[in-house]
C-alpha cells in the first residue's frame, strides 16, 4: 500500500474527503450541465503491467473506477452516459484476456443485479449498444438480465458498448434503413443525416457533450465517431484508467460548464442587441 492509500485510511481523512467532494459537487450543480458524457477507458493493461498484475486484474481495477465516475456523474445531473467496455477489434486479442473480459463483464452486471444500490439510487436503466450475436450465451443472460430489470428506471441512462465499434454503428443503421426502404416504410428521397441519427444505437438519447479518453492517447478508435462530429467537446486526459479520479473528472465537467456558461452569455447579448 502506498503512502497516499494509507494516509486515506484515517476516518478523519476520509470524512474530508468526502465534505470536499460534496461541497465540490454543489459547486457543478450550480452552473449547465452536461446530459450525455461517454467514456473510453483505456489504460488497464498498462496499468497492470506497470504493478505486475495480470492483465484481469487491471481491468477489475477500471472496472472499480468506472462505479465512482458513474456515481459522480449522476449525482452531478448528467442524464446519459455511454462507456466503450468492448471493441468488436478486442476479439482479436488473446483469447485468455478475451475470455477474462467476459467473465469480468458478466460478474459486474451481476452485482449491479444483486447490488443495484447505484441503479435504484440514481434510477439507471442499464442499455447494452452493439451485435448481440457476438457476445457469448453467459454473457448474454447476464446482460438480459441487468436490462429487464432496470428497463422501469426514467431518471438516467448507462449505455455499454458491448462490443461495438462506430463503423459498425453507423453499417447497421445504414442496413435497417435500406430494409425499411425496400418495405416502403421510407421514403429514399426523404433520407438525410437525422434519418441515419434516428436508426443509430443511440438513437435514444441526448446529444453527445463530452467525450473523454484516458491514457495519453489522442485519437477515437472507432467510437461515437458520429456521435461526436458535431458541438462535442473531446478531452484527452494523460493517466491510466484505473488513475481516473471523480477531481480529474470534475475539472473536465468544470471547464465544460464555464465555457458553456460564456457561450449562453454571449448568446444573450447576441439576442438583445438585435432586439434594439
Amino acid at each position: 500500500m502506498g503512502i497516499g492509500s494509507w494516509i486515506r485510511t484515517f476516518p478523519l481523512v476520509q470524512y474530508l474527503i468526502a465534505w470536499t467532494q460534496e461541497l465540490f459537487m454543489s459547486v457543478l450543480k450550480t452552473g449547465p450541465v452536461p446530459q450525455h458524457v461517454a467514456f473510453v477507458m483505456d489504460g488497464n493493461r498498462r496499468f497492470a503491467r506497470r504493478r505486475k498484475l495480470e492483465v484481469k486484474e487491471g481491468h477489475s481495477a477500471g472496472f472499480e473506477s468506472l462505479a465512482h465516475i458513474l456515481e459522480m456523474c449522476y449525482q452531478v445531473g448528467i442524464k446519459v452516459v455511454t462507456v466503450y467496455a468492448f471493441s468488436i477489434e478486442n476479439f482479436k486479442r488473446p483469447t485468455v484476456e478475451v475470455d477474462a473480459l467476459m467473465e469480468i463483464a458478466r460478474t459486474k452486471l451481476l452485482q449491479i443485479i444483486h447490488h443495484g444500490d447505484l441503479a435504484d439510487r440514481f434510477g439507471i436503466s442499464i442499455r447494452v449498444l452493439g451485435q448481440r450475436s457476438m457476445i457469448p450465451p453467459d454473457v448474454l443472460a447476464a446482460i438480459d438480465k441487468s436490462t429487464e430489470m432496470t428497463k422501469r428506471n426514467t431518471t438516467a441512462i448507462l449505455n455499454i458498448c458491448f462490443p461495438y465499434t462506430s463503423r459498425d454503428d453507423i453499417a447497421t443503421s445504414m442496413r435497417e434503413i435500406v430494409k425499411r426502404s425496400e418495405k416502403h416504410e421510407l421514403d429514399p428521397e426523404m433520407i438525410d443525416e437525422k434519418t441515419l441519427e434516428q436508426h443509430m444505437f443511440t438513437k435514444d438519447c441526448p446529444p453527445l457533450d463530452i467525450l473523454v479518453r484516458t491514457s495519453g492517447v489522442e485519437r477515437l478508435s472507432d467510437f461515437m465517431l458520429w456521435q461526436s462530429h458535431q458541438d462535442c467537446t473531446v478531452e484527452f486526459v494523460d493517466c491510466l484508467w484505473p488513475e481516473f479520479e471523480p477531481w480529474r473528472f470534475g475539472s473536465i465537467l468544470l471547464r465544460w460548464s464555464r465555457s458553456k456558461a460564456v457561450e449562453f452569455r454571449k448568446m444573450e447579448m447576441e439576442r438583445e442587441q438585435r432586439q434594439l
